[in-house]
């Protein structure tokens, strides 16, 4: 190919070979909003380089770059989710940097005309939870942060409430004072124990049917106050036989980063990580779909699979070193560091195969910047 972009990256046996990247795809931003389908990427933090994040540390963030990724997003007609899982809720993101971000991204998507939820959650109890109570006025602190701000409240799965819930009854209590408060309908926020196994058993039983039976009985009592509730389980077959039983007008988001182009052919909208990191290419298959073109919408998903299959692979929690990385990689962000350190969770192979397929979904709007950005990674850690 002439003009191709080459570099040496190491194959699963250690050894070096000549890599020649692709050619990006053209991608078209939207003229309008999309119709057949409502999708928000939750976004990821661009931490300060010269920032003390360290494990443990208060997070130091680049607001520049992190709010210049928003509007990146906003630009393909994805909304932002924002605070979320993938931008280190937990794993360290503190709640004052939170309320920051969630001020500030609000703040732009008024300005930018683009769509914005945001994350309410307990993360501020440093120690365990003394009972409910405790863990609902944590709550309802967020949640006047989030309304205060302008955002769509997502009411995420709480570590603390998991903790202290004695079962399905303990939920409810807890969401039912909750969704009697919030002002607008709310997403609710389904995240399974791949995501962080201090979720699992939410809402009150190990078995995922059983506990969709009391999910789904939450949102029936409560249907005027639910936009819709985020499924994040990594089951397709459990998704589909979840979405019909909603009451009429409350959405299913999948966060199904394994198998999101059927699902959301098949009906279900979207909150997924992963859109963070393919956001050319969802907005593609958006316009396609809404087109009635399904051999564009396949086209354009289709080679994002198995980058999201990588990037999501176990341990699952560790997905946002490689959302960092590829912002990184196209020029988005101008390091890959991470607040808490979280770039070294990734090993240096794991994300050779992402550049990889990050390249062959033709994702890099500069293939000779993000080779020599991979190339200095390989060289700062020690592979010639």
């Amino acid at each position: 190919m002439s003009g191709a972009t080459s570099l040496r990256l190491p194959g699963a046996d250690g050894a070096l070979r000549t890599y020649t990247m692709g050619e990006p795809r053209a991608w078209t931003r939207p003229s309008a909003p999309f119709t057949s389908r409502v999708a928000f990427a939750a976004a990821h933090v661009v931490a300060d380089p010269l920032g003390e994040n360290r494990p443990g540390a208060p997070a130091v963030v680049d607001w520049e770059h992190t709010l210049a990724f928003r509007r990146h997003l906003w630009s393909y007609g994805l909304g932002v989710a924002e605070a979320m899982d993938t931008a280190q809720r937990g794993m360290g993101l503190d709640w004052a940097a939170t309320q920051e971000l969630i001020r500030r991204s609000a703040a732009e998507a008024r300005a930018a005309g683009g769509r914005i939820a945001a994350g309410a959650g307990t993360d501020q109890l440093t120690a365990p939870a003394s009972g409910l109570d405790a863990v609902a006025a944590a709550y309802e602190e967020q949640l006047e942060v989030v309304e205060g701000a302008g955002a769509q409240v997502i009411l995420m799965a709480s570590r603390q409430l998991a903790a202290v819930a004695s079962g399905p009854d303990d939920y409810r209590k807890v969401y039912d004072r909750l969704l009697a408060q919030a002002s607008s309908p709310v997403i609710l926020h389904w995240l399974g124990p791949m995501f962080d196994p201090a979720l699992a058993s939410y809402w009150g039983d190990d078995d995922v049917n059983v506990a969709a039976d009391h999910v789904v009985a939450l949102i029936e009592d409560h249907a005027a106050k639910v936009d819709g509730i985020k499924v994040s389980l990594l089951d397709a077959s459990f998704e589909e036989a979840l979405r019909p039983r909603l009451p009429a007008g409350v959405r299913l988001y999948t966060g199904d980063d394994y198998n999101y182009p059927s699902l959301i052919r098949g009906s279900s909208d979207a909150l997924l990580g992963i859109f963070a990191a393919i956001a050319p290419a969802a907005s593609a298959a958006l316009q396609a779909l809404d087109r009635g073109d399904l051999s564009a919408y396949d086209d354009a998903f289709a080679p994002t699979v198995p980058l999201a299959r990588q990037v999501f692979g176990e341990p699952t929690y560790y997905y946002k070193a490689g959302i960092a990385f590829l912002a990184w990689l196209s020029g988005l962000q101008p390091g890959f560091v991470m607040v808490g350190g979280l770039q070294s969770a990734r090993s240096l192979p794991h994300l050779v195969r992402t550049f990889e397929l990050a390249d062959a979904a033709g994702l890099f709007p500069d293939p000779p910047l993000a080779a020599a950005r991979m190339s200095s990674l390989l060289a700062t850690s020690g592979v010639a």
